[in-house]
């Protein structure tokens, strides 16, 4: 990490969203993983849901934490792999306004890569910004939550990242 210590450290709000049929608040190891991350980090805990995988309720979901003015980026972990179930860059996509941002998902899979080997290619790591909120979608598994985290988001939402970070970019998300 490109930390200029001389900058001043710059929290933001993260909500947390898993995407899942199967888990719940006793076993969202993932969210729970996310979540410590986030709040070690500085940064504040904004919400924290599970949600099934379906596109509708994940779009609603979404949505709604885009148009929260409390929340300025989302995590979710979960339905990014290949099954008919995992819908998540699809809900993505959905999203009003929702901006791709393609180099995230090059990079996580370039990043996991050097923990699992090929199997990464079966990753729908993505990412987007919609009216001026970050989401970032992450695979299910707790290596994948900290790949992500640990590899690239916790320096992009650094503001003290050089050369450049998601946090300085903030301000200006909504300019046309």
């Amino acid at each position: 990490m490109a930390i200029d210590e001389t900058r001043q450290f710059v929290p933001i709000n993260i909500a947390v969203l898993t995407v899942s049929d199967t888990r719940t608040c006793d076993n969202d190891t993932s969210g729970d993983i996310l979540a410590e991350r986030i709040e070690s980090a500085g940064h504040a805990l904004a919400a924290r849901a599970i949600e099934r995988d379906d596109a509708a309720t994940l779009v609603a979901r979404l949505e709604g934490w885009v148009d929260d003015p409390a929340i300025d980026a989302v995590v979710s972990t979960g339905g990014t792999g290949l099954t008919g179930r995992d819908v998540t860059p699809e809900a993505l996509a959905m999203i009003e306004g929702a901006r791709e941002i393609p180099g995230f998902g090059e990079v996580f899979r370039w990043v996991s890569f050097n923990t699992i080997g090929t199997s990464t290619i079966q990753s729908r790591a993505c990412a987007v910004v919609a009216r001026g909120t970050y989401i970032f979608a992450l695979p299910g598994s707790n290596g994948a939550v900290k790949d992500g985290w640990d590899n690239i988001l916790a320096e992009q939402l650094d503001a003290r990242n050089r050369p450049c970070n998601f946090v300085e970019l903030m301000p200006r998300l909504t300019e046309r």
